[in-house]
Formats: C-alpha cells, structure tokens, sequence
C-alpha cells in the first residue's frame, strides 16, 4: 500500500471513528444536547474524507464554475487548508446555489440546486459530524439516504407486511423539497445540537440563495435537492411524522419511508381512511401538504391493482404451487415509468449517428454498463424476468439497427443472427 492510499485509509478510519462515538453518545442518552462540534467539522481528517467522498461523487460544478479538474490542478491539500483556514477563523460564507432543472417521466421539470465544490465540501464535512447524532434518532420505518440502509430493504418491508395487509396508501408530498419550513427545521436541529456555531453553519446553507439566469433569489422556504446536507435535513424535517406515527398510530398499519416517499399498510379499508386523516394533520403541523392527484388509496387484496414505488410495481400475483392451488404472492417488478426510462437511456446511446465509428463491441461495452446497473436494482424476483426479457429483446433490436445502419442496409429492421452472435458473448443479460 502507498502512501496516498494509507493516508486515505487512516483519515478514513479517523472519520469514522468519530462517528462511531458520536452515535454511542446520542443513543445512550435521548434527550443529551451536543455542544462542542464545530471544530470537528474543520478536522484535516475529517475534511480530507469529505472531499474524498465529494470527488468519489462526481457532480457539476456550481456557479462559481469551479471543477473537479481545476481543484486537482489547483492542489488538493491547498484547496482543503483554505477551507481548514475559512472554517477556523469564522471567514466561511456559502455562495448561492446554481438552478437547473431535470426532466420528469411526466414531462415536467425537476428543480436542482448544485452547490459550489468548496460547498459540498463543508456540507459533507459537517453531515459526517452530525448525521450519527440524529441516525440514533431515526425510526426503522426510514429507509433513504441513511448509513447501510437502501431500498430493497424498503421492499422486503413491504413484502412482509403485504402477508397480513390489504390495502395500502400510496402518498405523494407536494413539492417536498420546496416547502420545508426553515424556522420549524432549525427547531429539530436545536433539540440535539446546541453548537451556535453549526447551527448558524446550516442556517447559512437554508439561506444561500438560488441563482437563476444570473439572478439570485433569496431562499425562504425549502432545502435544494443537490445539496450534500440536505437528505439529512429532510429526514430530520419527517422524522417528526416517523416519531408521531411509531408513538401513537401503528395500530393503524405499517409505515415504510423513502426520503420523501412512503407508503402505509393497512389491513382494513377503515384503517387506511383514519391514516389519511391522520397523514393530512401531521402534514398541516409541518407546513406541507399531500399531492391530491399522485396520493391514492389501493386495494391489494387480489391482483386486480398495484402500486408504484421506488421504481416498482408492487402487485399480488398469482403462484400456481404443486397439486393445483393458486397462492397471491407480493411480487415487484419495473414500473412502467421505468421501463421507458431505460429504453429511452438505449435508445439515446445508440442512436446518435457519430456511434456508427464505433465497433459493436465498443458500444456493447458502453451498453453494459447500463444495463448491469438496472439488473443489479430491477432484479428482485423470478417475476421480474418477463420483463426483463423486454428489455434484453429491445436491446437486441437496437443493435441490429446499429448494425445495418453501420453497413447502409436497406431493411434496417431486418433480423441477423450474426449481429446477435456478435455480441451476444460480452453482453449483458438481463433475464438470465
């Protein structure tokens, strides 16, 4: 091991040591207050992994048009010492953040805002400081953006509790990321961290401001998707709904939380209308409000309807088993929204006419890269094949088209057994 690697590995190790201790701390005590942080957010160890973890991350730069390469041409350790040197002496002030827009699978835009590099270096410093704090808190029912925690996880929930429900609510929060309330927010924060000076850390990030088309807006509501620290401040911001539902209304089913997104399920249909009262007044005490046309209550007791979450749709199929019967067992397979996304990801690959340089091979290559990322995700259950086989089969469509339009041939949609035994070795198959 060299040099560099064995001081990425201690730095590494420093980090999370710290944040080992910091959760033992909190989850001994649930009502303990931290006070003396700050100056661990400036640790040369802990800043050196944030912008490890940063770097690791990629991203886009923010308005101040510095990038990754410039950083590394500009010098890694003079570029963390100026931050070191910023945070200690109190000079750190966070430029505004850069808006851009995504689109949506509804042909909408999703709002983005990308914070300067030098930014997502504190946020992230700062998120490896405090987040074990408020993860001791957190509820089992969270499953987004939090350490060892992911969404097949959410899944094998909503599996097991499918056994003993049959109706589920499927709710979707308008403009989630748009509408938190800083001064409710900056409450939840202050009941486990006194430190004046993170507190003030993050108040500056809530109010940095968004620049648009070379304009910058104050921001008075809301914490920017793009932001390092601003998955953690949303899961603080619903641990209130987590806590309340836990505490006093479990009895009504089950809640599974990702980020923004959950679901709840119920085993009666009077369950599941007193859970919306209840999800309409928790939502009214934290300032936010239900999305009327996306939230919908979904009766899963046959397989006659779904629902759609985190990329799945979650349906009761029936399982021929042996000696004839027939068993409705939960099963998740892609939604239809995904689906179309990764045809569309193919199809922009492939279609491009400057491709048609390329060797088949090379552009397999490329292929396999996305479609090893959606078998890894998509491939939860033996159900899920057939639609995987979709994919392999369009797939195996595009490339044809790839072929001849390589070789001019008339009958572009022509089938040719050698263009798949080509490539059929080095491809990914998504069914298998």
């Amino acid at each position: 091991m060299n040099a560099k690697k064995m001081a990425n590995y201690t730095n590494y190790a420093k980090a999370q040591e710290l944040w080992k201790t910091l959760y033992l701390c909190a989850k001994e005590s649930k009502t303990r207050r931290f006070h003396a942080l700050y100056d661990k957010i400036y640790r040369p160890d802990i800043l050196w992994e944030a912008w490890q973890r940063v770097r690791r991350n990629r991203g886009s730069s923010g308005v101040d048009s510095q990038t990754m390469e410039n950083i590394e041409i500009y010098g890694e350790d003079r570029f963390l010492n100026e931050i070191y040197l910023e945070l200690k002496e109190n000079r750190y002030h966070p430029q505004p953040v850069l808006r851009t827009y995504i689109p949506k699978d509804d042909g909408k835009k999703r709002p983005l805002g990308i914070p300067t590099i030098k930014d997502r270096v504190v946020q992230m410093a700062t998120k490896l400081v405090i987040e074990p704090i408020f993860e001791a808190d957190f509820k089992d029912c969270s499953y987004g953006f939090r350490p060892k925690r992911n969404a097949h996880q959410a899944i094998a929930k909503i599996r097991k509790e499918s056994k003993k429900s049959y109706w589920v609510l499927d709710v979707d929060i308008q403009g989630y990321f748009d509408n938190i309330n800083h001064d409710k927010l900056m409450k939840l924060v202050e009941q486990r961290i006194s430190d004046r000076k993170v507190l003030k850390l993050i108040r500056k990030w809530l109010q940095a401001g968004i620049m648009e088309e070379g304009k910058v807006r104050n921001s008075v509501l809301g914490a920017p998707q793009g932001g390092v620290i601003s998955p953690l401040l949303s899961n603080i911001y619903l641990d209130v709904m987590d806590s309340l539902w836990e505490k006093k209304f479990s009895h009504l089913g089950s809640l599974i939380r990702y980020a923004d997104d959950f679901v709840i399920l119920c085993r009666t249909k009077q369950q599941a209308l007193e859970g919306i009262r209840v999800i309409q007044a928790i939502m009214g005490k934290l300032d936010l409000s239900l999305h009327k046309e996306k939230s919908r209550l979904v009766n899963i007791w046959d397989d006659s309807d779904g629902f759609d979450f985190l990329g799945f749709h979650h349906r009761k199929f029936p399982i021929r088993k042996k000696g004839g019967r027939t068993f409705l067992i939960m099963n998740h397979v892609p939604s239809k929204k995904a689906m179309k996304k990764m045809r569309k990801k193919i199809k922009d690959f492939t279609e491009p006419r400057h491709k048609l340089f390329m060797d088949i091979k090379e552009l397999v290559k490329g292929l396999n890269r996305r479609l090893q990322g959606f078998k890894n995700y998509y491939q939860l259950s033996p159900m899920s094949k057939r639609w995987l086989n979709r994919i392999d089969w369009y797939v195996l469509q595009r490339l044809n088209l790839f072929h001849n339009k390589k070789r001019n041939k008339r009958h572009k949609h022509a089938y040719l057994q050698d263009t798949v035994n080509k490539v059929q070795f080095i491809l990914v198959k998504l069914a298998n």
